[in-house]
């Protein structure tokens, strides 16, 4: 009978049994193994245990709690450890490899790159693989999304005009050049917001968080900044955007907003060549 249990995801489980190999969690009237190795201190029968579920070198279900860096149905940028004319290995965060077969890459992989790839469940096997054929995937318009709300992204590839990203794992979106600040890199992650759903559902998003929440954000973490550098950063909203980016990881915009509030505030000074934290915001 095939297992309830689907490899690749996450499970709240309760322990049924301690034996010597480790415990064994149940679901549904079927037990899987969590080893000892990863079998958390002082965990005694009828605990709950959070595990992710995958296949072991023997073909057989297994329970960890380990954290893998994506699960089915997410993206990950994931570097390749070994090939074989089969197809190669790749980290995803685990003590077995995920495995992406020949015919799921889009060229030879090669060792000790990295690469985007799509986990998927195969319907055969019930393994948890990776795919870099992903494109079909995404959804390409933005029906039900809002602007500014917050998403997840990740790089997909530098174009033309900008970025082409995905966003919270199921759309495809564009960081346009004038909202990237900084170059991007395929496979980063970072968090961004919807900016506009154009008249034909593409969707542009912008890095960072929305509004002035976001302002507030970085004005408590300058604050923080600043304390942590003897009370005075060398930075004015004079200084170069990608100075500012690469110390504070904001937009130059941000920057000048937050600094703006910090000064009406009276917690700091700005001086010619920097700001200064005053004595009230110690």
């Amino acid at each position: 009978m095939a297992s309830k249990l689907q490899a690749g995801q996450y499970y709240s489980l309760p322990v049924e049994r301690i034996v010597t190999p480790g415990a064994y969690l149940r679901y549904e009237g079927e037990d899987v193994l969590l080893p000892n190795r990863f079998l958390p201190e002082g965990v005694q029968k009828g605990d709950e245990v959070e595990v992710f579920i995958y296949h072991d070198s023997e073909n057989r279900l297994i329970a960890t709690t380990q954290k893998p860096h994506a699960i089915v149905g997410e993206f990950a940028y994931l570097k390749v450890l070994s090939t074989s004319p089969q197809g190669a290995f790749v980290d995803w965060g685990l003590t077995k490899d995920l495995f992406v077969p020949r015919s799921q890459q889009r060229e030879p992989m090669r060792e000790g790159r990295s690469y985007l790839l799509y986990l998927y469940r195969d319907e055969q096997t019930g393994r948890v693989a990776a795919t870099e054929w992903f494109d079909k995937l995404l959804k390409k318009t933005g029906e039900g999304l809002e602007v500014l709300q917050p998403v997840q992204l990740i790089v997909y590839r530098k174009t033309p005009i900008g970025y082409s990203v995905i966003a919270d794992h199921t759309y495809e979106a564009v960081i346009h050049d004038a909202d990237a600040v900084v170059p991007l890199r395929v496979g980063q992650q970072l968090q961004g917001f919807i900016k506009l759903v154009r008249e034909d559902g593409k969707i542009d998003v912008v890095p960072g968080k929305p509004g002035y929440a976001k302002v507030t954000d970085e004005a408590q973490r300058i604050l923080d900044l600043l304390k942590a550098h003897k009370g005075i950063l060398p930075y004015t909203d004079k200084s170069d955007p990608e100075d500012i980016y690469a110390f504070f990881g904001v937009s130059k915009k941000v920057f000048k907003m937050a600094i703006g509030n910090l000064y009406k505030q009276r917690l700091i000074d700005i001086l010619p060549g920097g700001i200064q934290l005053l004595a009230a915001a110690d």
